[in-house]
């Protein structure tokens, strides 16, 4: 567990030191490339993340999205179920409120949610990652949890966003890590293992 924590730490600092030039670079190049993408072009609905922490940003992929009649959603953390997200109808401007982690989200709206099994793609944040598929978080395992209960039919394509300086050679695993099927950097799509789809 010490190696993951350790690596997080660096990796975190190396996204951290980047920049705001570099990072509104990154944010524009993906939005470029990314929508065109066969993957994107077959899909209707999309889960997106709100950037933090030196994370790659895609709210202008996800304005682009939204423009060509994508229906967006966001993570929310799970009322009750502490440790899982449910996700819920978002357009780019909506009104957000900050959840115990001063990470905004839509207030909770049960006529907005999206059921997992409905979602074609999900844009997911990490820390880390190697080409085999393997994701680094921020360590509360809330993806994980969440996508844990589904096998990889039922599964939407899950994409990692990240900056060159995220990628490690081989990730320390654990038993449930959930793999994702590609990452977006601010240039390519790479296709981490064989997807399902």
């Amino acid at each position: 567990m010490h190696a993951r924590q350790q690596l997080r730490q660096q990796l975190r600092q190396a996204r951290q030191s980047l920049g705001q030039e570099l990072q509104r670079a990154a944010a524009i190049n993906l939005a470029a490339h990314l929508p065109d993408h066969s993957l994107l072009q077959h899909a209707s609905h999309v889960a997106i993340y709100l950037a933090a922490d030196g994370e790659l940003d895609p709210h202008l992929l996800a304005e682009i999205l939204h423009a060509r009649g994508k229906t967006l959603a966001l993570p929310i953390i799970h009322p009750f179920h502490r440790q899982q997200l449910l996700f819920q109808r978002y357009q780019p401007g909506m009104p957000l409120q900050p959840n115990r982690f001063g990470i905004d989200e839509p207030k909770l709206d049960k006529s907005a949610l999206i059921p997992l099994q409905e979602l074609d793609v999900i844009f997911m944040p990490l820390v880390g990652y190697d080409l085999g598929g393997n994701r680094l978080g921020m360590g509360g395992g809330f993806y994980d949890r969440t996508l844990g209960g589904f096998t990889e039919t039922q599964r939407p394509t899950l994409i990692g966003l990240a900056h060159e300086v995220q990628r490690v050679p081989a990730l320390p695993v654990q038993p449930w890590d959930v793999p994702i099927d590609a990452v977006a950097t601010a240039t390519q799509l790479i296709h981490c293992r064989q997807s399902h789809h």
